[in-house]
């Protein structure tokens, strides 16, 4: 549901505008408000998550992401409509870096990689899939339903989540005031430049300013992470050549995969003139590609390591785009398309499924909440400087006067998600070949956490988990690399 709300919108912009009214900032602020919230609130999220308890603020979230989409459903003007939308990316921002910690301590190492892949799968088919799934249901049912479908998901999920995910808490974890300051003001100024850059255009005063004072404060984030004694997100991490790679190849895989998705699917409806449903038909071998390919892909991580199956499917995906760049034109048939669209997706499905398993690797248990916070956080940046840098591109050499002039600013933009992937695929491999056999203490460690509760297991799990803390975010030793 998270991952689905982050572009679910766009192709109901005009309904809803028929509907509520509103100018167009009002429009780009349908999407902006969730994806602003979302991107800034996620350490945060994670934090939180490490002091009061995974499982309570996964339910929290969930319910208020819950309670916010009815709340969209029911605006009644396009102002209540924004503002619920901030509301509903707090909630996923909360909700969505605590589900990785959890389903990691709740699967054993050794089946670790396939579940992961699931979620993989899931999350990847969710971002891909978004546009699609908004003009299907707004074709045939109406906008709202866009967010009604979040309702009685949810209404399901918070019971069973309270009463069948085990507690996980990191065992003296305070929350570190300062640096949620720091990162939260940082990455709402880059976002809201990245976000704007196309409506204001990037030289203009509050672009400028957001993208400079946000870049500042994201900077003195980094230096409190080294000099802090409890930092937010421990810096120490990112010495792990690891944690470094497999974070700034997720940051370029959406960059190139946001914008790419986010031109193309409009080409298919603008250009060859299918209809949003008709569209997501043809974007299947695309879109549907992870629910078949992942779940493969990560027992495949289990045996040979993760790092390989990162960059290959980064790899295909660059492949990809840039085949679509290569054939891309007015009349182009959609046998011409299709392989471009199967190697896209098979490459989408070998990055979801294991890259989560990679992150978790370079990480100890008491960090893997600030991983994952930071790891979606990067992501939605990458999304949206994605959207901004490749529609910028195609506002400068092409546009929507012709079905020409849109495939001359669609190619050169293909070229630059292409780039981009292929960069990511250099980067992921910086992650380990294989992972480490796990000592005593990492094995009791992970056993004992899913069982850590906030009121009688910190005993039990304090000499464990400060073991491999310092073994793993230790310079790694060359077998490990």
């Amino acid at each position: 549901m998270a991952a689905l709300d982050n572009l679910v919108v766009t192709t109901a912009l005009p309904a809803i505008r028929a509907d509520l009214g509103g100018k167009l900032e009002d429009l780009e602020w349908t999407v902006n408000a969730y994806t602003l919230t979302f991107a800034v609130l996620l350490m945060l999220g994670a934090a939180l998550g490490d002091r009061f308890g995974c499982r309570r603020l996964f339910v929290a979230g969930l319910a208020v992401f819950t309670g916010a989409s009815a709340a969209v459903a029911l605006s009644p003007d396009i102002d209540a409509l924004i503002a619920a939308r901030a509301v509903q990316g707090a909630g996923a921002a909360v909700m969505m870096p605590l589900t990785l910690t959890l389903l990691t301590a709740a699967v054993p190492a050794a089946r670790r990689g396939a579940a992961l892949g699931i979620y993989g799968a899931v999350t990847g088919l969710a971002v891909a899939s978004g546009p699609v799934i908004g003009g299907s249901l707004t074709e045939h049912l109406s906008w709202q339903w866009i967010f009604w479908l979040n309702v009685p998901i949810g209404l399901v999920l918070i019971p069973l989540s309270r009463f069948k995910l085990a507690e996980s808490t990191a065992p003296g974890a305070r929350l570190d005031v300062p640096g949620t300051l720091l990162i939260s003001a940082g990455l709402f100024g880059v976002v809201y430049g990245l976000v704007n850059a196309n409506a204001h255009g990037w030289t203009s005063g509050p672009v400028l300013t957001g993208l400079i004072a946000g870049g500042a404060l994201v900077g003195a984030f980094v230096v409190h992470g080294f000099r802090a004694k409890n930092p937010m997100l421990p810096m120490r991490l990112f010495r792990h050549r690891g944690f470094l790679g497999i974070n700034m190849a997720s940051l370029l895989m959406f960059l190139g995969m946001f914008g790419s998705i986010f031109l193309l699917a409009q080409f298919l409806q603008g250009v060859a003139g299918y209809s949003p449903a008709e569209a997501g038909l043809r974007m299947l071998p695309w879109t549907g590609m992870p629910m078949l390919v992942a779940p493969l892909a990560g027992a495949l991580a289990d045996r040979i390591g993760g790092r390989p199956v990162v960059a290959a499917g980064l790899a295909l995906q660059a492949v990809g785009l840039g085949w679509f760049a290569v054939v891309l034109d007015p009349g182009v048939s959609y046998a011409t398309q299709l392989p471009a669209l199967i190697l896209s997706g098979i490459g989408m499905a070998l990055y979801f499924a294991p890259a989560a398993h990679v992150l978790m690797s370079t990480v100890a248990t008491a960090d893997q909440g600030k991983a994952s916070g930071a790891n979606n956080a990067l992501r939605e940046v990458g999304g949206a400087l994605g959207v901004a840098v490749m529609a910028s591109v195609f506002a400068a050499q092409g546009g929507y006067e012709s079905p020409q002039a849109f495939a001359d600013g669609t190619v050169p933009a293909l070229w630059i998600g292409a780039g981009a992937v292929a960069l990511a695929a250099v980067l992921a491999l910086l992650a380990p070949r294989r992972r480490s056999a796990p000592t005593a203490a990492t094995t009791t460690a992970s056993l004992s956490t899913p069982a850590t509760t906030s009121t009688s297991a910190s005993t039990s799990t304090s000499t464990p988990t400060s073991t491999p803390t310092s073994a793993t975010t230790a310079d790694p030793a060359p077998a490990t690399l």
